[in-house]
């Protein structure tokens, strides 16, 4: 089953019943829910699952009895109740890489709005010759590097889980600590997902440390931001810019005190691509169907 409360795209979900009938099995569509208790009646049947960014909570989990599988499409999935997947025995994939593209291209696209001045009239900057650091050197911090070398930037990267070679081999120079990194660069761009060692970690201390012109790009999830300290950088430091895929919590405070220097899309927009929508979405059923038939579970995050 496809459960979608924003559907995919008709062309992906054209070729997901493509790769699921011609493995021999049936598809069923729930689109544009408005009560979790639809999504409850309809995955009682269901073996399998994909969805968006839909809550497979516990009460999903509970009544897709027969549920062997489910799929995000998309790299993120804290959507999905991990704890309670697992102990149901339903195994759980993310569709790694398949928007990593478009996610990139959304921090470039939010850079040059925010250093042009939104492109009020008033003068800017430019991103040649700058230096961009990259918080976790993953499938969407690989594109952003390539993208970044065309703007003629100087890129920088930590991740404790990339080795060093594979970084300078692609032409991005490593760092031994966090802290390194933004003394280091002017922009900062977010790649971390968000978990106990993670949220609230890009504090006042790492933002206070960034060169003049500072500015942290998050196309990865709010909670990773420490908000009182980004209220405080932004206090304190009239150079400081953010632009976010995701509304914080402060927005109106931002609002008020801080106009023309931050911006976030009115949704997260990272994966809001045709291309993204139909990778991700065929990704998932092939996934889907190469776990029922060669039990790979090569994607599996639980």
């Amino acid at each position: 089953m496809v459960a979608t409360e924003k559907p995919f795209a008709a062309v992906a979900v054209k070729g997901i019943r493509t790769i699921v009938e011609d493995a021999g099995y049936e598809l069923m569509l729930l689109e544009k829910y408005t009560d979790p208790a639809e999504l409850y009646k309809a995955v009682e049947l269901a073996d399998a699952l994909i969805v968006r960014s839909d809550l497979v909570t516990p009460e999903v989990i509970q009544a897709g009895k027969n549920l062997k599988i489910v799929v995000r499409a998309g790299a993120g999935f804290d959507n999905i109740n991990l704890p309670a997947a697992t102990a149901a025995g339903v195994v759980v994939m993310n569709t790694p890489g398949q928007n990593s593209n478009a996610v990139a291209e959304l921090v470039f696209g939010m850079m040059i709005y925010q250093i042009r001045s939104q492109f009020s009239g008033a003068s800017g900057t430019e991103l040649l010759g700058k230096t961009l650091g990259l918080h976790a050197y993953g499938n969407v911090g690989k594109n952003v590097a390539r993208i970044a070398k065309g703007f003629g930037m100087t890129v920088m990267a930590f991740d404790p889980y990339v080795s060093k070679e594979v970084m300078i081999s692609e032409g991005v120079k490593p760092v031994d600590s966090i802290e390194e990194l933004y003394a280091s660069c002017q922009f900062v761009s977010l790649h971390i997902p968000a978990n106990e060692q993670t949220k609230k970690s890009i504090n006042f201390d790492l933002m206070a440390k960034m060169p003049k012109g500072a500015m942290v790009i998050n196309t990865a999830r709010k909670e990773v931001v420490c908000e009182d300290s980004l209220q405080r950088v932004f206090a304190e430091r009239d150079d400081f810019r953010y632009a976010s895929d995701v509304a914080p919590e402060c927005l109106a405070v931002l609002k008020e005190k801080y106009a023309g220097r931050f911006f976030v899309t009115p949704k997260k927009m990272g994966a809001q691509t045709s291309e993204a929508n139909v990778n991700a979405g065929l990704a998932a059923a092939q996934q889907i169907v190469g776990f029922f038939e060669k039990g790979d579970v090569r994607f599996k995050v639980n």
